[in-house]
């Protein structure tokens, strides 16, 4: 019997950077929200059970008809996210189902993650507790001072890594690691589990894996989407 995985995508950026007139999810790329592009992903993989998608309560509405719309039939519940990415992420958690073996969590405004990766991710979670996707950093990285902006340190860049996501896990490690809570403010999920002292396991990754967060990233992920049709 194969292991149960649920996906949760937590859809609630506001769109600021993007300077939009709608929620970041719902920023169109290529005709399609943002978010549609990252369901689309999961909704294909024959492994993914269902998907919980949280976001704004006032938005709940439209993405029950966006799911609807683009047919997105494992998308199995909708709901109110917190004040920040980790609480919303955990309302998903506590939403997930009680057989649920494996839980993937994907940011809604990655919408170039690949069929492939997705793939080796996910195989890559029967044998590890906590799998993260991430890429090797390729620019030279300063440690500062954050009040004077003097360098201290050039950190080495070959034991640097970009996460990204999907980032996937035991259910039981993510919920324990959401309510231990051992970090002021995590920048993604993966740091609970570290603090937890929990091993952590990188899949390198596709640098066109990008987070759309600006008008810039939105530009070049709609050049990378053309690339991707040519390239079929």
């Amino acid at each position: 019997m194969g292991i149960k995985i649920q996906v949760i995508i937590p859809a609630a950026g506001s769109g600021t950077r993007l300077k939009a007139s709608v929620a970041k999810p719902l920023v169109l790329l290529a005709g399609k929200p943002l978010v549609v592009h990252s369901l689309e992903v999961f909704q294909k993989s024959p492994v993914i059970h269902s998907i919980i998608v949280v976001t704004r309560r006032g938005l709940i509405g439209r993405f029950q008809a966006l799911a609807k719309r683009f047919r997105i039939s494992k998308v199995v519940k909708i709901l109110a996210g917190g004040a920040t990415r980790s609480d919303s992420v955990y309302e998903g958690l506590k939403a997930v189902d009680a057989d649920t073996d494996v839980v993937a969590v994907h940011d809604a405004a990655r919408p170039l993650l690949s069929a492939e990766v997705l793939s080796r991710a996910l195989q890559l979670c029967r044998k590890e507790p906590a799998v993260i996707v991430a890429v090797p950093v390729k620019s030279t990285v300063k440690k500062a001072d954050p009040k004077n902006l003097h360098v201290l340190e050039t950190l080495p860049r070959d034991v640097l890594w970009e996460a990204q996501t999907p980032q996937i896990f035991r259910k039981d490690i993510l919920f324990r690691a959401h309510q231990a809570r051992l970090c002021c403010e995590p920048t993604d999920d993966a740091v609970l589990v570290e603090k937890m002292g929990v091993r952590v396991k990188i899949l390198k990754g596709d640098d066109r894996n990008i987070k759309v967060t600006t008008r810039t990233d939105l530009a070049v992920a709609e050049v990378l989407l053309k690339l991707k049709g040519k390239l079929r």
